[in-house]
């Protein structure tokens, strides 16, 4: 995306894995809920995560070593100008689908085309932005953009790739039982719809010997069962009958892995690092509701929140404080701002908070009591300044109007935060209640942004691009469905997407990125919670794992499980 490739051109394997690693053996995960399709790139149903990763290939793929830099997959060669107007690749001779028959232009044009109008809306933007796709030589094809977009080409190096004559005269999600065919290194071997699928290694995988491909995929077969429910999983996990379990419960893993298996040493713990973004999550202010325009009145409650409390109590003080959206990447902002981010932001200077250039601002610190009572005066401050003044007990405005609102909920989880913070910011005069809604009716009402407050969490990159303006741009406080749901309209938000964007250098991107960061940060939009320093993932003990861990940690099959290998191979 920026600057050179971290590998020469006759690299021969990715820096993180073992291109060493014996090849056989079995690999189980367990999966909660069901399947109902073996077509996981249409709408209609409910297909196997993982199952384009083993199945499909695309013209380009990613190295999880580096921010967002492809090498050649499907295709021996790419090509594009400066401006990234247009993207030409040439497909290896030697690439096949499962079937034996080759990977041709004509299949590379039908699969954009096709996925493009039939397929899953996921496809939709990507060929909205092509002007037109032409066939140039016997294994040339080239992709003209309908705007310069320095990002794209990249997506569509890895859109999938699939075969033209599987559909020939028939509708691409006609049958959703039917798996497409691919030119990936697995098959399906055998499956029962709703509690397994098992997929082997195809012994005829053109690509095996291909340097991105080397270390990887080293399991002879992959299977998922389907479980109930969570509890069910976890006894299948104590039990032995999954090789591999990404914990998502911080606290049971440091106090509930005393079982058997994992005291004898059969089952292992490991702890993977990461240099990906936190993201953010937390309670989310709607600052289209008049009561969360003022920005004191967000701080005010965001230092009621005792998160030092909450993390001992909840999580056994597993978590760390998001600090910010792109926190503990080199896309955070940290002190003083930089050249970059200083001439991006100059323009608003009198309209960002005080000393936002000179430090930033980052969540408070509590001494862990639940009733703070230091932070807690700040935030009374706040408050009169505001002029939420304490009326018997009850903050009220200059209209006698109480400072109450309501915490928009969908898991038992966030309703249990919710409660705790609920007793905690009551110590201040503010009245708050939570409603715990169904997966349906708080989606409805998220994308209608119809609430005071919610939780969410945005998963963020260490490439990021065009998704900004749908998660933080201006336009989204009024259109609906987009994933601005605290309501920004911040012209230097809005300034420093448009930056990142127009980027031709790492050092633009960083002070770009940087420069959002700390806007984004410092509007206090959030209460941030916590993130974990390390991945959680146990392990049977013949399951193992390369020393070097990819930048992006457990990530997906390709930076994930894809690198490890069953100690006793075949």
């Amino acid at each position: 995306m920026y600057g050179a490739p971290q590998m020469s051109a006759d690299f021969a394997h990715l820096p993180y894995v073992n291109p060493d690693a014996p090849q056989g053996g079995m690999l189980t995960f367990p999966e909660t809920g069901t399947f109902d399709s073996l077509n996981p790139f249409v709408l209609k149903g409910s297909a196997p995560w993982a199952q384009s990763s083993h199945m499909v290939e695309s013209l380009l793929a990613r190295s999880y070593g580096e921010p967002f830099t492809l090498y050649g997959l499907l295709a021996e060669t790419v090509e594009t100008p400066e401006d990234r107007s247009w993207v030409s690749f040439t497909l290896r001779p030697e690439a096949r689908f499962s079937d034996g028959s080759p990977v041709t232009v004509e299949d590379v044009i039908w699969s954009f085309e096709t996925l493009g109008t039939e397929g899953h809306p996921r496809y939709r933007n990507t060929w909205k932005g092509i002007s037109s796709i032409e066939q140039t030589g016997p294994r040339s094809v080239r992709i003209t953009l309908s705007e310069p977009n320095r990002e794209l080409p990249l997506i569509i190096g890895l859109r999938p790739i699939l075969q033209k004559a599987q559909w020939q005269g028939r509708p691409f999600a006609e049958d959703p039982m039917e798996a497409p065919i691919g030119s990936g290194p697995y098959l399906i071997d055998r499956f029962e719809a709703g509690r397994f699928v098992e997929f082997r290694r195809n012994p005829d995988w053109w690509g095996r010997d291909l340097p991105i491909n080397r270390g990887l995929n080293n399991f002879e077969r992959v299977r998922y069962e389907y479980y109930r429910s969570g509890d069910a999983v976890w006894e299948a996990v104590r039990n032995g009958k999954v090789s591999m379990f990404g914990e998502g419960d911080p606290k049971r893993w440091a106090t509930e892995y005393t079982f058997p298996l994992a005291v004898n040493g059969g089952l292992v713990q490991h702890e993977i690092t990461n240099q990906r973004p936190t993201g953010m999550k937390g309670f989310v202010f709607n600052t289209r509701r008049a009561l969360f325009e003022d920005r004191r009145v967000r701080e005010a409650l965001t230092l009621s929140f005792d998160w030092e409390w909450v993390n001992a109590r909840l999580y056994a003080g597993q978590y760390a404080r998001m600090q910010s959206f792109f926190g503990t990447s080199p896309l955070g902002f940290s002190g003083p701002a930089g050249p970059v981010e200083r001439a991006i932001l100059a323009p608003f200077a009198d309209t960002l908070p005080e000393g936002l250039l000179e430090a930033g601002w980052t969540p408070p610190v509590s001494d862990g009591s639940g009733r703070d009572r230091r932070l807690l005066r700040r935030a009374a401050r706040l408050l009169d300044a505001a002029g939420w003044t304490l009326v018997d007990g009850e903050r009220r405005n200059a209209d006698g109007d109480a400072l109450s609102f309501e915490i928009l909920v969908a898991s038992t989880s966030d309703e249990t935060l919710a409660s705790l913070w609920r007793e905690q910011v009551a110590r201040l005069g503010v009245s708050v209640s939570v409603r715990l809604v169904d997966a349906a009716q708080y989606k409805e009402r998220r994308d209608s942004y119809d609430f005071d407050m919610i939780v969410n969490r945005w998963s963020l990159s260490l490439s990021p691009g065009t998704e900004q303006r749908y998660y933080f741009g201006s336009a989204g406080r009024e259109d609906a469905g987009t994933r601005n749901y605290m309501g920004a309209a911040s012209p230097a938000i809005d300034a420093a997407i448009e930056a990142l964007l127009a980027s031709r250098t790492r050092a633009d991107f960083l002070g770009a990125t940087r420069a959002l960061d700390r806007v984004l940060t410092g509007g206090i939009y959030v209460i941030p919670f916590g993130t974990l320093p390390v991945q959680q993932v146990a392990a049977l003990a013949d399951i193992r794992r390369p020393e070097t861990d990819s930048l992006y940690g457990f990530w997906g099959w390709w930076a994930g499980p894809g690198v490890w290998w069953h100690a006793g191979g075949g």
